[in-house]
Order: C-alpha cells, then sequence, then structure tokens
C-alpha cells in the first residue's frame, strides 16, 4: 500500500550461479574490479576510498551488488539488474554497463583536456600580450599607442572641413579600438592614413605672368597657336577673377602632334604639379571610383591616388588616350569620368574607398583623344574640344632642328661638331620617308641617321660631318612615295582628299566602263556611305546627262565599275561624294581630269556641294602629295580662313555650291577624239 505509507510484503529469493568452477567466478570478479577501478580513476565525483573497498571485497555476489548500487545508470537499468536471479548473466550485464560508463568518461575526459589546452593557451597569449603591453608602456615606447599618436598629431595641422573631421575623428577611435593582431587593423590604418595623405586644402600657388607662360609654350612646341592662344586666354581669365573653375579641356588630333607633352608645358607654365593618367584599354570602372572597403585588397581609385601622390589639390592633370577607354561587366569607365569631367559636379567627387567628397574643382584636367566618335557623347559635351593638327613640311624641318637632333645627340653622346643635319636633309626625310600628319616617324628617322654616325664613330671609318642626300638611301633604305600624287593620264581617274584618325591622306578613285546593261560594281573595301555616295552621284548623272552633253540611253549600255586602290584598308565617310561624281562624268564623258587637282565635299540629291570637317589634315596631305588646286564647298571657305597662311602656300582653291560646277572646274575643255556612244 501507498497511503499513508508505504508498505510491502517482501519474499527473497535464492541467487542461482551457474559457474562449474571457481577460476571462471575468479576471472569475472577480477574483471570487474579492474573496470570499477577504471571508472573511479576517470571520474572525478567518485572519491578514492572507495578502490580499496572494492580491492577489499571477496564475495561475487556481494561485488556485483555493490557495483550495481554505486553504478551511474539509470533506475530502470537498476531495476532491470535487480530481476535477472542468475549470477553469472548479472554479472556479464553490469560488465556491460560498466563498459558503456568507463567509454563515456574517457570521452568526456578527453573533450574536457581539449577545450582546457585552447582556453589555457589562450589565456597564456592574453597574459603575454598583456606584460608586452606594460613592459613597453614602463619603457615608454609603445610602437602602436605611438603611431596612433603621430596621426592625432598630423590630424591637427590639415585644414580641412567640419565633416571630413568628424570622420576622420569616428575612423581613428575605431582604429584604436582593434587589435593590432588583427587583419583588419592594416584595413583601417590604411584608411586612415590615406585621409592624413590627401592635400584636402592644399593648393601651389599659380604663375600668372603670362609673358613667361608663352615663353615656355613657345620654347617647348612650335606652332599650335590655336592651342597655346586658349591657355593664356586661361590664364588672363585667372589672374584678372584670381578664382575660377578649372575648364576640362580636350586636345584632338592625330598621333605624334605633341598633345601630352604639351600638358608638362602648360604644368611648367602654370607652376602646377603635373599628373599624367594612361587610359588606354581602361575597362574596371573602380580603376575610376575605387573599391568599396569591405572587399580584401580594397583601393582608391587612381584619380584620388594620382592627387595624394602630386600633394597638392590643383596640380595639371592629363588624361591621356580618352578616346581608347574599354567597357566589360566590370562596368563603364566612360561614365565613371562623367563626374570628374563635369566643372559642375567634380567639387564633390565621391570615390568609393575614400567615402567622403573630394572637390576637384580647382584640377585643371587636360585630355588627348585620337578620334572624338569613340568618345560617348555625354563626356565629349563636358569638355572644350581644342584640334591639334598636323605640321606642314616646313613646320617639321624647324621642330626637328629645335627638338628633335637636339634631344638624339644628347642621347648617343655626339656633339654637334661630329654630326650636320641640314634642312634640306630633313625635308627629304619628311616627304620621301614619312607618310604623317605627327613626327614621331620624323623621330624615328633622325635617330636611325644619328646612330649611324654613332655606329661611324665607334668602328673608327672615316665620316664627312655633313649627312649628304646620297647617304639617305644607303642609311634608311629605299624612300617610299606612298601618297604622291600620280597623274590621271586616262579618263575616270580622280584624286579625292581624306580624313584619317592619323592625318590626312590623299585616295584616288578609278572608273571603268564595259559593255553591258547599267550593272554599278563597288571595290576596295568601302562603308556604306561611299556606296550611298557613289549610287547617289550615278543617280545625279543620269538626271542631268543632258547637260553634259550624254544621251539617256548610254547609262543603259554600259557597266560602270568604281575602285578605290589599296582594298585592304576600310574606307568610309562622306568627304568623296564630289569626287565619285567627277570620276563618274569624266568616265562617261571621256574628258581627263586637269592634272594636279585634288577634292573632298559631300553631296545632295538636288545636286548641292555640302561641306565636310579635317580641313586642315587634308590640305597638309594635300601638299605632301604635290597637289596645286583644291576643289571644295563654299561653305568651307570659312575653314580655310582660319588656318594660317603659311600653310595655304602654293594652294589654289575652288569654291562650288553645285555639283556640275564641280564638273566643270575638274574637266578639261578639250575635245575628245573618241567620246562614249551608245553600243
Amino acid at each position: 500500500q501507498e497511503t499513508p505509507f508505504i508498505k510491502a510484503r517482501i519474499q527473497e529469493f535464492d541467487e542461482k550461479l551457474s559457474f562449474a568452477t571457481t577460476e571462471e567466478t575468479k576471472a569475472l570478479q577480477e574483471t570487474m574490479k579492474e573496470l570499477a577501478l577504471k571508472i573511479i580513476h576517470q571520474s572525478p565525483n567518485i572519491p578514492s576510498e572507495a578502490g580499496f573497498a572494492i580491492k577489499n571485497i571477496e564475495s561475487l555476489s556481494f561485488l556485483v551488488n555493490f557495483v550495481s548500487s554505486n553504478m551511474n545508470s539509470p533506475v530502470e537499468d537498476k531495476q532491470m539488474l535487480l530481476e535477472i536471479t542468475d549470477l553469472k548473466e548479472r554479472a556479464e550485464k553490469v560488465l556491460e554497463f560498466m563498459h558503456r560508463e568507463l567509454k563515456m568518461l574517457e570521452l568526456k575526459n578527453d573533450i574536457q583536456t581539449k577545450v582546457k589546452v585552447d582556453i589555457d593557451r589562450q589565456q597564456r597569449e592574453y597574459f603575454l600580450h598583456q606584460q608586452m603591453k606594460q613592459i613597453q608602456e614602463e619603457l615608454g615606447n609603445n610602437p602602436i599607442q605611438e603611431e596612433i599618436a603621430a596621426k592625432k598629431a598630423k590630424a591637427e595641422l590639415k585644414k580641412w572641413s567640419e565633416d571630413v573631421r568628424k570622420v576622420f575623428d569616428r575612423e581613428l577611435r575605431k582604429l584604436e579600438r582593434m587589435n593590432p593582431q588583427g587583419a583588419e587593423y592594416s584595413v583601417q590604418s590604411n584608411y586612415v592614413d590615406l585621409m592624413l595623405d590627401l592635400p584636402w586644402d592644399q593648393c601651389s600657388a599659380d604663375n600668372f605672368n603670362l609673358k613667361h607662360a608663352q615663353e615656355i609654350l613657345d620654347r617647348d612646341h612650335y606652332g599650335l597657336e590655336k592651342v597655346k592662344e586658349r591657355i593664356i586666354e586661361h590664364l588672363a581669365v585667372l589672374k584678372i577673377k584670381g578664382d575660377m573653375k578649372s575648364p576640362i579641356i580636350c586636345l584632338y588630333g592625330p598621333p605624334g602632334v605633341g598633345k601630352t607633352s604639351l600638358g608638362k608645358s602648360i604644368a611648367e607654365a602654370l607652376g602646377r604639379k603635373y599628373v599624367r593618367m594612361s587610359l588606354g584599354g581602361l575597362r574596371d570602372e573602380a580603376e575610376i571610383r575605387g573599391h568599396r572597403r569591405t572587399y580584401i585588397g580594397a583601393m582608391p581609385g587612381r584619380i584620388i591616388h594620382n592627387i595624394k601622390k602630386a600633394g597638392t589639390s590643383n596640380p595639371l592633370f592629363v588624361l591621356d588616350e580618352i578616346d581608347k577607354l574599354g567597357k566589360d561587366h566590370h562596368g563603364d569607365p566612360s561614365s565613371a569620368l562623367l563626374e570628374v569631367l563635369d566643372p559642375a559636379q567634380n567639387n564633390s567627387f565621391s570615390d568609393n574607398y575614400l567615402d567622403v567628397d573630394y572637390d576637384l574643382s580647382r584640377v585643371m584636367f587636360i585630355a588627348t583623344c585620337n578620334s572624338l566618335s569613340s568618345i560617348q557623347p555625354a563626356l565629349r559635351d563636358r569638355m572644350e574640344i581644342i584640334e591639334v593638327t598636323g605640321y606642314t613640311v616646313e613646320e617639321k624641318v624647324e621642330i626637328a632642328k629645335r627638338h628633335l637632333v637636339p634631344k638624339h645627340l644628347e642621347e648617343t653622346g655626339i656633339t654637334s661638331e661630329q654630326i650636320a643635319i641640314s634642312d634640306e636633309v630633313v625635308e627629304r626625310v619628311v616627304e620621301e620617308y614619312t607618310n604623317e600628319s605627327g613626327v614621331r616617324g620624323l623621330e624615328k628617322r633622325i635617330g636611325k641617321l644619328v646612330r649611324n654616325r654613332a655606329k661611324q664613330m665607334a668602328m673608327e671609318e672615316k665620316f664627312n660631318k655633313d649627312i649628304s642626300l646620297d647617304e639617305l638611301p644607303k642609311v634608311l633604305g629605299p624612300s617610299h612615295e606612298k601618297d604622291k600624287y600620280q597623274g590621271n593620264e586616262v579618263a575616270g581617274v580622280v584624286t579625292g582628299l581624306a580624313w584619317t584618325p592619323t592625318g590626312g591622306d590623299i585616295l584616288f578613285i578609278e572608273t571603268s566602263l564595259t559593255k553591258g546593261k547599267g550593272k554599278l560594281t563597288l571595290t576596295g573595301n568601302l562603308g556604306d556611305v561611299m556606296k550611298e555616295s557613289a549610287v547617289l552621284a550615278l543617280e545625279y548623272l543620269k538626271a542631268h546627262s543632258e547637260q553634259l552633253g550624254l544621251d539617256q540611253e548610254v547609262f543603259d549600255k554600259w557597266n560602270v565599275h568604281i575602285h578605290v586602290p589599296q582594298g585592304a584598308i576600310p574606307k568610309d565617310g562622306p568627304s568623296a561624294g564630289i569626287t565619285l561624281l567627277t570620276a563618274l562624268a569624266s568616265a562617261f564623258t571621256q574628258k581627263k581630269v586637269k592634272k594636279f587637282v585634288a577634292m573632298t565635299g559631300e553631296i545632295t540629291l538636288r545636286g548641292r556641294v555640302l561641306p565636310v570637317g579635317g580641313i586642315k589634315e587634308k590640305i597638309l596631305a594635300a601638299k605632301r602629295a604635290g597637289i596645286k588646286e583644291i576643289i571644295l564647298s563654299s561653305k568651307n571657305k570659312k575653314d580655310i580662313e582660319e588656318i594660317n597662311e603659311r600653310y595655304l602656300k602654293n594652294l589654289k582653291f575652288h569654291y562650288v555650291d553645285e555639283m556640275m560646277e564641280v564638273v566643270d572646274h575638274a574637266l578639261l575643255k578639250e575635245k575628245v577624239i573618241n567620246p562614249l556612244k551608245v553600243a
């Protein structure tokens, strides 16, 4: 019964022992004692005195019952053991429970040992760091504290805005709380150093001596009057007003005309630091704006990095090859430059790494490019385009005399007493060994002449001081007259003028007629615009055949083949419209084109002649080729008036409005012996 108290009737049962020998009993007893002693040793909760009690028990029955009652097992397991009457079976079950308990204790102790070792190591390191810190404080030279103190002292001298100071103080406090051994410490320290190294309000004084600036520009660059004039204008306004947002100038022109080197001269004239950043092939937007500090290896953009390197907030910053920016899955760098090159926005330029607005409005940006067509329209709109055109033969001779020859003499160690290159020799090199708007090719040829003289001196050969014209083929090889005027001894051949990214060039348009059904064939790797111009010219000619004295049926009886030589080179653009018309008119009337005549201009179906661009480059190409007369639209007359008179020497211009005027000027008036007839 359970109430009011527990009361039960018990009956004792006899234990059965199924052992046949005392050896088995003894073995079982010894095994149980050994296991019990191991458990006592492994368990911290069992007192060591229990081991002595176990050793002194002689009866197997008492040993089994004693171990069972003190075992760390659930009550249900102990009840099960009581119900087993066979002593051997009960002993084996107890051994099973003991083995399980021993394994649990061993595993538990292993875990505790590992945890203890880990904690001990951490505590040891902590104590060692504390001791090191205490020793360094006693010695008075804790490098970490000294470094932070130096940053604070440097910050006190900075003249920055309140917003920047708040950000710096916050980041410095964060640095102080960090463990110097942590990986984040160096990242945070680099960021704080960048804020300290940036010249937030440090500006170099501009030199407003305009005569001095003009002298430097004239000393370093021959020609380029328009560019120099624009720079002097900027200095004049800056001198009068005292504070003006720097304009973004884009120097546009063919390679080798001095666009990049002009930046150095402007920086020297202004007394500003010179920074050059090449954009050719740049594909990653982060190169402009920087990386977020959350990324591993994050860095500021190249704009902020170069400002830091310059040490002033108003350097002269050359963005070289801005037309060669790339674009891929990392973003569009040209779009990232929109904020940099906008005078209305760049006073608060945001770099992802710096994460604080930086004022770029005092920086004078000068961009350079070879072609405007590949620049994003929004970016082009933010810049003031200044065209840097090519040089005439006379200018190239002067540039060689002033700059190129002295440069190579200095590089090779030869003196002016050992070599003399006359203007006549330079002029021959320009005309027969170079074909460019700039002077890079000329510089290579002059370098070759000077190095040849160095070889003669080193090998102790006899030589004359003056380099003669006869020596040029031996040193430079055979000359090439790639774009010289080739004459037009047959009808249907016309010389046109073209613009290329490397300067002006001349091209020849050849027309051939064969009997057929009026089919038009175009060859020479022509673009869509030139193909359309050819179709347009032929249709206009058909519509106005009477003015040329042609029968309408002629066009249905003859096939027309128009070819532009050098088929491997792609050609396109509107400049060849009147050239194609003249070639077709010459072929159908069999009247030859006047000698030494070239032309450029676009045509319309109504017969109007439209103006085209690149006039100065085309005129220089015409002069190089030996052209004497040029036909172009009357609306291009203003472009001719802007060109210096020395470029126009020995050239005659014919300004036209209608397409028939082109034909009248270009074709010879002589009577044709074998006029084209209807087949």
